[in-house]
């Protein structure tokens, strides 16, 4: 078996040996066991659940919370002539229902599915006749309430084990506390514990936090002093542009993204930057996951994190092909208050919360015990200025009505065009057509789509077109007369965030939000806070030990080259010259008085450090002063 999986290793991805942990962790998974593995960003988490699956038989479902980084993964596997394929909302219904036959009665090895459909009726019918032998779970800590990314989504696995109970479980993370693995572990059912853990440390990345209120010219000293490209974090999508810009004045390469940007502009920023075109990315945390540029030479967050695991996550994007890289916190005088206002901003009161859900559902146009299983497009923005509330307390208020089940937000999604019929199947046939083309068009959407008389379905106009043998143009032009002629709803295809509405609206005062999702929520981020205050602030001990501790709880060797191994280098250079140029001195003047400035010319050094070494032997005791002349208080001992 070890030298079939190297054989396979080399032939699909050209490597003849497994980086660390990578072995130790395809043979758990090979032998049926339940394994979670805690592997730093960039350290092949990826090969662990590919490679047991091509030696041998059935699939592996993955899954993972990005579609951009589904379609990453699907498109790297088929360049390598490995069938695979990825199920999510940017699907139409049609799509969906071939890739998992597929699945089924085909020779797919990866079905890369996002955790909400994991409750899909479809998918739950499907899954269940295929022979699925691994289930693999990419950032797992997004299913631990105590994690820092929890979403509630990825709690659907657990009954997706209950259909697959002989199939063993393969969760990955590059972060997770000791209380957040234990955790990971019971929401997924391991049968018993079982971690794999490779270190945290990262030998060539080099952390150093600068404390300054002039972050601009600090940032143009990284960007002068190293080479390479670098990512360069904010937390406003403001930020971003405007620091961007302040780049590009400075006549440096840079560019900006965040979530506020359509899909298209974000995926050409993106490939611009990683071809090398752009040197600098200024971004918010949605920009990074799922990349795999390995020259990264330096991450600068001009504004901090809110936690150590984000920062870790984030900073590790730096240095992944092995090289010194280097990872920077710049640190305002007034950062840590921003921050604490921006915890107060994430968790309004109750009042608030039920307020903007009244508001939410009379602006998606939901009445009342209605809306229950209804999707609508939400601009965020639109609605927040309707309300009259910032956008990252709405966002937060969206995220714990989330937390609480009520409803759903997927943003980033490549959401498909969206049809309903709001006249019966009778009704139907009393709408006059315009011509023949029209008839073809309308008997191909009812072939094609069940249901759409009851509920809006996801549709796929370009399949609509090839099937009816006509333009995608004319299928377009039919569905928007059909909606101005309101026999249909019709929501054409976009990248706007969706919302779905679990349950049916609620009477304001009736909301209720748990304890564990709100107070508990906010002492917890703040604790996560509290961690990462320390990293920043402490000057003396090794940062890499402390991201070591917090994580495992060990105490490693230091690392020697982030800024407080250095400042401790120095200061130990120093002392050691002190110590050099002291016995120097008493040596001296073991044969004769002299005054100071004979002592400072007989040795070879800096003139301020040796007469600083006078002092400190004058102080200790160990010289005395007559007549202007330096003599040892004892006499010299042979040493």
């Amino acid at each position: 078996m070890e030298q079939k999986l190297l054989d396979t290793l080399r032939e699909y991805w050209n490597y003849d040996s497994f980086r660390p942990m990578q072995r130790e962790a395809i043979k758990s998974v090979l032998s049926g066991q339940d394994t979670l593995v805690l592997m730093p960003t960039g350290g092949g988490k990826s090969i662990i659940y590919q490679l047991p699956t091509l030696v041998g038989d059935g699939l592996c479902i993955v899954v993972t919370p990005l579609i951009a980084l589904m379609k990453d993964q699907v498109d790297a596997l088929r360049c390598r002539g490995i069938p695979a394929v990825a199920v999510h909302s940017g699907l139409s219904r049609r799509q969906i229902d071939i890739a998992l036959d597929n699945c089924v009665y085909g020779d797919v090895k990866f079905l890369y599915v996002a955790p909400e459909r994991l409750s899909n009726e479809m998918f739950r019918l499907r899954v269940d006749r295929m022979n699925v032998t691994l289930l693999a779970v990419d950032e797992a800590h997004c299913i631990s309430q105590w994690g820092y990314d929890f979403r509630p989504a990825y709690l659907r696995i657990a009954e997706l084990r209950r259909l697959i109970p002989d199939t063993p479980v393969l969760a990955l993370t590059a972060s997770a506390t000791p209380r957040v693995a234990e955790d990971i572990m019971q929401q997924l059912r391991f049968a018993k514990p079982n971690i794999l853990q490779s270190s945290f440390l990262r030998p060539n990345l080099s952390y150093s936090v600068r404390e300054t209120d002039d972050k601009e010219a600090q940032l143009m000293r990284i960007v002068h002093n190293v080479e390479g490209c670098g990512i360069v974090y904010v937390r406003m999508r403001n930020a971003a542009e405007q620091i961007a810009k302040y780049l590009t004045e400075q006549g440096e390469s840079a560019s900006f993204y965040h979530g506020g940007l359509p899909n298209a502009e974000r995926s050409i920023r993106q490939e611009e930057w990683i071809s090398g075109k752009t040197r600098i990315m200024v971004a918010t945390n949605a920009f990074g996951m799922g990349i795999d540029k390995r020259d990264v030479r330096f991450v600068v967050h001009y504004t901090m994190s809110d936690s150590l695991e984000s920062y870790y996550q984030e900073a590790g994007r730096a240095g992944r092909d092995g090289n010194r890289s280097y990872a920077v916190i710049l640190k305002g005088s007034d950062d840590d208050r921003r921050i604490v206002d921006i915890f107060e901003k994430e968790f309004p009161s109750i009042e608030l919360i039920q307020s903007v859900y009244h508001e939410l559902c009379a602006y998606l146009g939901v009445a009342i015990g209605d809306g229950r299983e209804a999707s609508f497009v939400f601009n965020i923005f639109e609605f927040c200025r309707r309300v009259k509330q910032p956008v990252v307390t709405v966002h937060n208020i969206i995220k714990l009505l989330q937390l609480n089940g009520y409803m759903t937000l997927i943003e980033d999604e490549e959401n498909p065009a969206r049809l309903m019929f709001t006249v019966t199947r009778d009704e139907l046939y009393q709408v006059p057509m315009h011509n023949d083309k029209e008839e073809d068009i309308l008997r191909t959407i009812l072939r094609l789509y069940t249901g759409i008389f009851n509920e809006f379905r996801p549709i796929d106009e370009m399949e609509i077109a090839s099937v009816s043998k006509h333009s995608h143009e004319e299928v377009h032009e039919f569905l928007k007369r059909m909606w101005r002629a309101k026999v249909i709803r019709y929501i054409p295809s976009n990248h706007d965030p969706l919302i779905f509405l679990n349950e049916e609206r609620l009477p304001a005062k009736d909301v209720y939000i748990a304890p564990e999702t709100y107070s508990r929520r906010k002492a917890l981020m703040l604790e996560r806070f509290q961690h990462l205050l320390h990293y920043t602030n402490d000057n003396d001990e090794c940062r890499s030990r402390i991201i070591e501790q917090y994580f495992c709880d060990t105490m490693s060797e230091p690392c020697g080259i982030c800024d407080n191994c250095l400042a401790r280098k120095k200061r130990e250079k120093g002392a050691k010259i002190d110590r050099s140029f002291e016995e120097q001195i008493q040596d001296i003047l073991a044969s004769e008085p002299m005054d100071i400035k004979e002592v400072v010319a007989r040795i070879v050094g800096n003139e301020n450090t040796i007469v600083g070494s006078v002092r400190r032997l004058l102080e200790n005791g160990k010289l005395k002063t007559e007549n202007g002349k330096l003599y040892l208080s004892q006499p010299q001992t042979n040493r």
